[in-house]
């Protein structure tokens, strides 16, 4: 994998397509539909008051896909809302022991990959998800831009609710579910977020990583790149470390010894860039995977700072 040859987004650039995600997102407006649990078969693992849980359908009316969101809130009373957006595997989660904490937790599957009745394997594509390769042979235009354009568009519905204190909102995730969370701690720099837990993030330092593990998604996404210099640049849209500046809010890392997905090196050069409170934390041993340690640091992140 041939490192970038100068072509990551300026500063102004990053700036300039953030606001962008947010354009896209302030003009469209979406309709809801909430779906409730006796209508799924799968319930998704252990819920607690499964009567206030739900699956809301969100369906953009300017073309776009409709996705989904599974709300749980922690009571009646106005508390902080914490977001988590999945990894790869575009899985759908719930986290009950943040519930009772007094969060709300909002879980969001992008771009419809997931739904409550499963994975919608029609949108596979090369028997994966193609989101990443379609932010680079877009030019960063498609792909994640929606991607992160739908949270933006899910979270405005949850900052609508009563229940919810709208300017203390904190982003969370394990793999691109990390590297997403960070991406939306940029997205919403000013904008009330708190702060930001990613546990093994993917989306980090593309040319350090050099096409290992699951950044072997990025060579695809250059090898369907008409401009090998433009798709660098799209690579460069989605690089956590393009938003680092940006992320002066609480940020919680993790990375594995042992995780040959997300090497460690990539997370580390992230933290080093990171202007604000920081925390990186190395597993010995660890490998790719969601672990008990982390939730346990995010649940002390969370009682902090969100």
């Amino acid at each position: 994998m041939e490192k970038p040859r100068g072509s990551y987004p300026s500063v102004k650039e990053i700036e300039n397509w953030v606001q962008s995600i947010w354009a896209l997102a302030d003009a469209t407006e979406c309709q809801t539909e909430v779906i409730h649990l006796e209508d799924t078969p799968s319930r998704l693992g252990v819920h607690h008051y499964d009567h206030e849980f739900q699956f809301v359908k969100l369906t953009p009316p300017s073309g776009l896909d409709p996705f989904y969101i599974y709300w749980q809130p922690c009571s009646d009373r106005q508390a902080p809302l914490l977001v988590h957006v999945p990894g790869y595997g575009a899985e759908m989660s719930t986290h009950p022991e943040f519930v009772s904490q007094g969060f709300h937790v909002l879980h969001i599957s992008p771009l419809g990959y997931t739904t409550p009745w499963g994975r919608d394997e029609s949108k596979r594509r090369n028997a994966d998800w193609p989101v990443l390769p379609d932010t680079v042979s877009s030019g960063a235009e498609g792909g994640y831009r929606v991607w992160l354009a739908n949270c933006l568009m899910a979270v405005r519905w949850a900052q609508s609710l009563p229940v919810v204190l709208p300017d203390r909102v904190s982003f969370f995730g394990s793999s691109q579910g990390g590297g997403g969370a960070l991406l939306l701690g940029s997205l919403y720099q000013g904008r009330g977020v708190q702060c930001v837990a990613a546990d093994v993030p993917f989306l980090t330092n593309y040319p350090l990583a050099d096409g290992r593990g699951a950044y072997r998604r990025a060579v695809q996404g250059l090898e369907e790149s008409a401009n090998r210099e433009e798709g660098w640049k799209a690579l460069g849209y989605i690089d956590t470390l393009s938003h680092a500046h940006r992320l002066d809010i609480p940020v919680l890392l993790t990375s594995g010894e042992a995780d040959t997905a997300c090497p460690p090196d990539t997370i580390e050069t992230l933290y080093e860039r990171l202007p604000g409170t920081r925390s990186i934390t190395f597993l010995k041993g660890g490998v790719h995977r969601y672990t008990k340690e982390f939730v346990a640091l995010a649940s002390a992140w969370f009682r902090l700072y969100a």
